[in-house]
């Protein structure tokens, strides 16, 4: 089985109802293979919701939604247990976080306690109900969304809960030809499917080919100097987490992977850079009175950077 052109695939689908974002379905693509999570972080309408679930139906996963608002608890996404009169015991009522996909839209709209329910199992692959620990099925991805604009009354995620995410994206407006191919698309009578074309077991092994792909020495060090230009960048008042280097060794990984390739080159590491740094740092003082923002400063780390010249194996 070609597993390459089944990932191809995967993308093809997806971008029948997602028009004219491919870079976006690949970053997001690569996080499924990484075992990360995904943060996307926009206005209403441009498809966020459109994306998790064509993946869900592309990768055969079983994918669950909730919308998160202010009177969400913990209990309606992680389960409850609760008393069976029949069977004279407490029994657990699994919640919809218990699937392959899961898709928490708006999620700044909700309560720090509601928020904090996911850190477990986006962190460990768990959940814990009085005391007892349940396993996740694998795999297990979670898309959360949210808006930026008109965020008044809104819960923020602390940078505990962002460092979870293996990236932040923006999907963004589409071009002129591309809205108009998305306005014929929902015409009566032209509505697209998604087909399935991957097996749990499929992306699983797929999984396991990127783990197991080659990472030179020398992009290893191009890695932990692009983090550490973080950390001593005068307009950043924080830097990279450890973490965000570990997370760039696995998208640049899954972006090997997708470009039919078992070694990672420098041009991977550069792909996922800032989506993957972007809500591990902090901007400066110095950076507001210079209106920079963190794409523009992260850029100028990538560029500072030099990159190591590597051969294949």
């Amino acid at each position: 089985m070609d597993y390459y052109e089944l990932a191809e695939r995967v993308i093809n689908e997806v971008e029948k109802v997602v028009i004219g974002k491919r870079h976006v379905i690949e970053k997001v693509f690569c996080a499924v293979l990484a075992g990360g999570h995904v943060l996307i972080e926009d206005i209403p309408g441009l498809g966020k919701t459109t994306l998790a679930t064509a993946f869900s139906k592309a990768m055969g996963l079983e994918c669950s939604r909730v919308q998160f608002t202010p009177d969400v608890l913990p209990s309606d996404v992680t389960g409850f247990s609760m008393y069976d009169a029949k069977k004279d015991e407490m029994v657990f009522r699994p919640g919809p976080i218990f699937c392959n996909l899961f898709l928490a839209d708006e999620i700044n709209r909700t309560s720090p306690k509601s928020q904090s329910a996911l850190l477990e199992v986006m962190e460990e692959g768990k959940v814990s109900i009085d005391g007892i620990s349940y396993e996740m099925d694998k795999p297990f991805t979670v898309i959360a969304t949210q808006n930026p604009s008109g965020s008044a009354g809104t819960q923020l995620l602390p940078e505990s809960q962002l460092d979870r995410f293996m990236i932040r994206l923006k999907i963004g407006y589409p071009s002129g030809n591309d809205e108009l191919k998305i306005l014929v698309s929902k015409r009566a009578g032209h509505e697209v499917t998604v087909e399935q074309v991957l097996s749990k077991a499929s992306l699983l092994k797929m999984k396991e080919m990127v783990d197991s792909v080659y990472i030179h020495e020398k992009v290893l060090k191009y890695i932990v100097t692009l983090v550490n230009a973080t950390r001593n960048n005068e307009y950043l008042e924080l830097g990279s987490s450890p973490r965000g280097g570990i997370c760039l060794c696995k998208m640049a990984s899954a972006k090997a992977f997708l470009s039919g390739r078992d070694y990672v080159i420098p041009e991977d590491v550069a792909y996922v850079f800032s989506d993957v740094i972007s809500h591990r740092v902090i901007m400066g003082a110095g950076a507001r009175m210079k209106h920079l923002d963190r794409a523009q400063i992260l850029a100028d780390i990538l560029a500072g950077v030099e990159k190591p010249r590597i051969s294949s194996r």
